[in-house]
């Protein structure tokens, strides 16, 4: 199996290597990940801009990773394109450092990237987890979870989306494999103005994290400290 690892959080991130040492399993590995930090830009690509992709010496053997002065879809686009020997079998992308559940998802680059993928034809899947004090629990069900995805029928306009719960392997209850989206943001933000001037304003935002969520949604289960799994459809 090919397989092509993407993020957004950046070719430094603890995350983005960690899947790689999981996916290493199941196949041969290729990272091209956002050079900087790209949270939040969802579905965007690179307009009109060069892009400048640079070979990335890999902490894992057997793995070949790139950095791309890019976005995570434009990662996608020119991983398939260029930087991969063959197709890819599957995306994956992540593992994010937060999660992608509820409205967020509309906001996230490591969904935007798995969506991408569907353009070419190509499998994804999106792992996200609240923080990265522990891998305990992904580096445990990592395999479980992923056979079964992969051996699991699914629309070719939807992506798998995972998320681990900020809980060890020990502390996990189990998993739910048909999660929707809650309709809320599980960061939940506040903003105060500040006038600095006459013409001029500042804005602080502040936010706290849900304490409770519908049942059955991915906010619930993962509340819960259950593995939330759900398909997302694309708008296309």
């Amino acid at each position: 199996m090919n397989i092509l690892i993407v993020n957004d959080d950046g070719i430094r991130a603890e995350g983005i290597w960690q899947l790689a040492r999981l996916a290493k399993k199941l196949g041969t590995v290729t990272i091209v990940s956002p050079l900087h930090q790209c949270s939040g830009m969802s579905h965007s690509i690179s307009f009109e801009q060069e892009l400048f992709v640079r070979k990335v010496v890999s902490p894992i053997e057997d793995i070949t990773a790139y950095s791309v002065s890019g976005r995570p879809a434009d990662c996608v686009r020119v991983g398939i394109e260029h930087l991969t020997l063959e197709k890819p079998d599957i995306v994956f992308s992540g593992i994010n450092l937060g999660y992608n559940i509820g409205y967020e998802i509309l906001y996230s680059g490591t969904v935007g990237a798995a969506m991408e993928a569907l353009t070419y034809g190509v499998p994804a899947i999106a792992f996200s987890q609240d923080n990265y004090d522990d891998f305990s629990a992904i580096e445990t069900y990592f395999d479980e979870i992923t056979d079964h995805l992969l051996h699991s029928d699914i629309a070719p306009n939807q992506i798998w989306n995972v998320n681990f719960p900020n809980a060890t392997a020990n502390e996990i209850k189990g998993i739910d494999y048909d999660c929707i989206p809650a309709k809320a943001l599980f960061h939940h933000d506040h903003f105060e103005m500040e006038q600095l001037g006459s013409q001029m304003y500042q804005i602080h935002t502040f936010y706290e994290k849900k304490k409770s969520a519908e049942a059955g949604t991915d906010m619930d289960s993962l509340l819960h400290n259950r593995i939330a799994v759900g398909r997302l459809t694309s708008i296309v």
